[in-house]
């Protein structure tokens, strides 16, 4: 698909890899909307892309604020073409911690934290993916949908939920990419290594963060504007469908 004046929507599109994304698209000529939670980080995000670009306060786990934001979408751009689905959060931590003297629990991941990470990175993902595939259906335009997930969808030791969401939605990428092709739906999805974003770098503990700065071959972290890169490659190449890449710099778990 050739991005120029096409409409792309970005979801967690106010920082990090959404808003290198965004800025990428825009930058090659798309009509870009984003969505995020936070109000503060849309109004500087959309004075960071220029162009014509939408902010729309979207709760990715929430059913009518999903629809509402595609609405606004449609209204504004008269269609949609493209759907990146990045919206995501981290909660790290244990399933459980042993006391070294006694042997026994001492405590366990509350459920809470595996839900408010399941509720955003997964159900989110569902959400955004099928009201994106009922737009582009019903406005009989081709379409793609690139899924965030991540490297650590092959299990990573202290994050119970993260991995556990990233593998559902590389599963949902495969599953989509399937079943919307005979509407002319590419669905593909994006696992990134450990990038150098704010979620990343301000909610993993340091020590963690230190020890997978060693397991990258390449040597460093990546950086969001290469997991853009990748996206637009998705995007543009109509060979990619029901299937993953990973940019990670050489990394596995």
């Amino acid at each position: 698909m050739e991005v120029k004046n096409k409409v792309v929507v970005v979801t967690g599109g106010a920082s990090g890899i959404g808003l290198a994304t965004a800025k990428l698209f825009a930058e090659s000529g798309a009509k870009v909307a984003i969505f995020d939670v936070n109000e503060q980080a849309l109004s500087e995000a959309t004075a960071a892309i220029g162009a014509d670009c939408l902010a729309v306060r979207v709760n990715v786990a929430d059913e009518a604020s999903v629809a509402a934001g595609y609405d606004k979408v449609v209204a504004h751009f008269g269609g949609l073409d493209a759907a990146v689905l990045n919206a995501g959060i981290l909660r790290d931590g244990l399933l459980i911690r042993v006391d070294k003297e006694t042997g026994k629990v001492k405590g366990k991941m509350p459920l809470d934290q595996w839900q408010s990470v399941i509720d955003v990175n997964l159900t989110g993902v569902f959400l955004t993916g099928r009201e994106a595939a009922c737009r582009m259906v019903d406005c009989g335009r081709k379409g793609v949908i690139v899924v965030l997930s991540s490297i650590a969808k092959k299990g990573n030791m202290g994050q119970t939920p993260y991995s556990a969401s990233k593998a559902g939605v590389a599963a949902l990428a495969c599953v989509w990419g399937k079943e919307l092709s005979r509407y002319g739906i590419r669905v593909a999805s994006v696992s990134p290594g450990f990038i150098e974003t704010p979620m990343v770098m301000k909610d993993m503990k340091p020590e963690m963060l230190d020890k997978f700065k060693k397991m990258i071959p390449i040597g460093r972290l990546g950086k969001p504007e290469e997991i853009a890169h990748a996206i637009r490659f998705v995007v543009e190449n109509d060979l990619i469908c029901a299937s993953d890449i990973e940019p990670s710099g050489g990394m596995s778990l």
